[in-house]
């Protein structure tokens, strides 16, 4: 299991996020600031499979180019 952490400007944030779950993915949205000139941007947090990484990359990359993407090994999640 792989979570994918995406930082895009606000303006491709609606694109990415319907994309995304038109695809089937699950993203939780979050409004975040940073930067040197502090402009907002938009933080999605993506839980996927180890084998659908490229995939939600590549669907990212079409409908919010410019986009940050980190994707990190998660080692144990839980449900609760």
């Amino acid at each position: 299991m792989k979570l994918i952490i995406f930082v895009t400007e606000d303006a491709h944030a609606d694109a990415g996020v319907d994309a995304l779950v038109a695809a089937g993915f699950r993203v939780t949205r979050l409004a975040t600031t940073g930067g040197f000139l502090r402009r907002g941007n938009t933080t999605l947090l993506v839980g996927v499979e180890d084998n659908q990484v490229d995939r939600a990359h590549e669907i990212i990359q079409r409908a919010a180019p410019g986009t940050l993407a980190i994707t990190m090994d998660l080692e144990r999640y839980e449900r609760l």
